[in-house]
């Protein structure tokens, strides 16, 4: 049986559904719970099927002054002034790329709204191409469980542009060189960020997709074995509905950064590691008229993101949906959508579409690997 598996990224089970994506060669449908977290949470959890808990990626930066790559940036912090010149995004950009080629990463790379002078003490999780064998070791990877199997396999490059990937993976079944391929597509999410809830935007790409899909579909028929396709994603996308000001709020309270706390303020969650006693409190009561809670250990074990080393944080505060934190390490400005919400968000469910009835366990994203591997 040969079996293709496309991964839109943000394709939510209600745009899924609104659109009647593709529901005439994808009959067999289910509503997914998404992994906590963000695209860099999900990734290495479809490629895996394991958790954040156990392959380690949550959020692209933790505090872990012992382990981070960065620490020859002490030498250059204190030349890039003034800070307003280095937080404009073409700049960061560039500047992203630079730090990528000095250190060597293969991974997805962005240094985003991080202060450059707490660069030090951080750590990066997606240093490797997570895509390839051994790209998310010590974990097994699809990569590695295909070629352990002696699958004939394609895995496509997430550099190249979306059509080059599904042309290739066309002309292989087409040419009956391949038994399994995954393509992936994150196109998606940026325009959802842009223009979530404008139909007259997301229904012309929803469409084009559709299309894309529909000549993999015909390569698959062409091919002349049986097969089936799949298509997934890794959750939805919410509306904004308001801003949370973090920075301003811990300002008041005197603690210093890397003396008394370390944090990384991400677009839906905040992040700390209490580093002096009474920080914790002076914090908690600092984002008390914030809309959102504190996630309690049993919260975080049943998100699968509950560490005894704590590499996550010691605690984390989650907005409710819709609230994006503002200004926080991810930029400057909200986006019209964001992810990365409590799972049971409604805007925020995946989706399975498929040839073939969907398999009885695959109700959450880490259940893909299964179905895959």
């Amino acid at each position: 049986m040969v079996k293709a598996f496309v991964f839109i990224d943000a394709l939510g089970w209600k745009q899924a559904e609104r659109y009647g994506f593709l529901s005439d060669i994808l009959p067999h449908r289910r509503a997914i719970e998404m992994q906590f977290g963000y695209s860099c949470t999900a990734i290495p959890t479809i490629l895996t099927g394991e958790r954040p808990s156990v392959h380690g990626h949550l959020a692209f930066y933790d505090y872990a002054p012992s382990k981070s790559p960065f620490k020859a940036m002490r030498l250059v912090a204190p030349f890039l002034k003034p800070r307003g010149f280095w937080q404009r995004g073409r700049v960061r950009g560039q500047l992203s790329k630079l730090v990528k080629r000095l250190y060597g990463f293969t991974g997805y790379f962005q240094l985003y709204g991080v202060p450059v002078e707490r660069l030090p003490l951080l750590d990066y999780c997606e240093k490797t191409d997570l895509f390839v064998k051994g790209g998310l070791a010590p974990v097994k990877n699809l990569a590695d469980v295909w070629s352990e199997k002696g699958m004939r396999h394609l895995i496509s490059d997430w550099r190249l542009p979306e059509s080059e990937n599904f042309r290739i993976a066309a002309e292989a079944f087409r040419k009956g060189e391949i038994d399994r391929a995954f393509v992936y597509s994150a196109a998606f999410d940026a325009i959802q960020h842009d223009n979530v809830g404008r139909d007259e935007v997301l229904r012309p790409k929803v469409d084009a997709y559709a299309e894309t899909i529909r000549g993999l579909h015909r390569a698959l028929v062409e091919g002349g074995r049986p097969f089936e396709l799949t298509v997934f994603s890794d959750h939805g996308m919410t509306p904004l509905r308001g801003t949370a000001d973090a920075p301003a709020a811990i300002a008041k309270t005197g603690l210093a950064w890397g003396k008394d706390y370390a944090s990384v303020i991400d677009s839906t969650m905040a992040r700390f590691w209490w580093l002096a006693d009474g920080a914790e409190a002076k914090v908690r009561t600092a984002f008390k008229d914030f809309k959102g809670h504190w996630l309690s250990e049993e919260e975080m074990q049943h998100h699968g993101v509950w560490r005894e080393d704590r590499k996550f944080g010691d605690a984390i505060f989650l907005a409710d949906p819709g609230i994006q934190f503002c200004p926080s390490d991810m930029g400057v400005k909200p986006l019209n959508g964001m992810h990365g919400y409590d799972p049971s968000d409604a805007d925020s469910t995946a989706c399975f579409l498929s040839t073939a009835p969907v398999p009885s366990d695959v109700r959450r994203v880490c259940d893909y690997f299964r179905a895959m591997a």
